[in-house]
């Protein structure tokens, strides 16, 4: 192989070429060598296949709870932009009942709808210490822990098992649950039916 070639194709600048990181000056060198040179080409073709090989086995698959917290909280915003007030909701205890969530329990835009997910969710209060929201679970949630913020379950319909490190909490309705920090939960329904909760997550920071 021309000596000038190799020399090209072990300088590593074709790895920086595929992540986008060469310099105006360099991408104009590689895309003439490129053109000018099959083998260039080639090389190029194959360290993009070998990084999307290694960034497709080496991906991580979000928790199934991120993305219906994600579209709860953009409901919330839009909420707010078109006129509806803040609220307070209580922070939920061991007293808490679910009557006392009435207020938003009772709205009709708080309802699942028939083509939800899994995990559905609406943001009912938020502040920089607190989030509460109703949710709804119709299978399960994945395994995570919490580092700083206390997550609080209070449920109002239906029944699910709350698994947090190796002890298993059976709820049902009017049933409150504090998982400690630092501690692997799940949720796994038990009803025939979606498990609705009140969920708030408080802020130990």
């Amino acid at each position: 192989m021309n000596p000038m070639l190799s020399e090209f194709l072990e300088s590593g600048v074709l790895e920086l070429y595929v992540m986008g990181a060469t310099t105006p000056q360099q991408t104009q060198r590689v895309e003439e060598m490129a053109a000018a040179y099959p083998e260039i080409r080639q090389e190029i073709d194959a360290i993009s296949q070998a990084m999307e090989a290694y960034a497709l086995a080496h991906a991580v698959k979000p928790r199934n709870t991120v993305k219906p917290l994600l579209m709860a909280t953009i409901d919330y915003m839009e909420r707010m932009k078109q006129g509806e007030l803040p609220a307070t909701p209580p922070v939920v205890t061991e007293n808490s009942r679910p009557e006392d969530f009435a207020t938003w329990l009772n709205r009709e835009d708080m309802m699942l709808p028939p083509d939800a997910e899994n995990i559905h969710a609406r943001i009912i209060g938020y502040t920089p210490a607190a989030t509460t929201a109703i949710v709804w679970i119709k299978d399960r949630s994945d395994q995570e822990v919490h580092e700083d913020e206390l997550e609080r379950f209070l449920i109002v319909e239906g029944t699910c098992n709350i698994i947090a490190g190796e002890q298993t909490h059976s709820l049902q309705a009017g049933d409150y649950f504090a998982v400690p920090l630092h501690t692997p939960h799940m949720f796994i329904v038990t009803s025939d039916y979606p498990c609705k909760a009140i969920l708030q997550r408080l802020s130990v920071n």
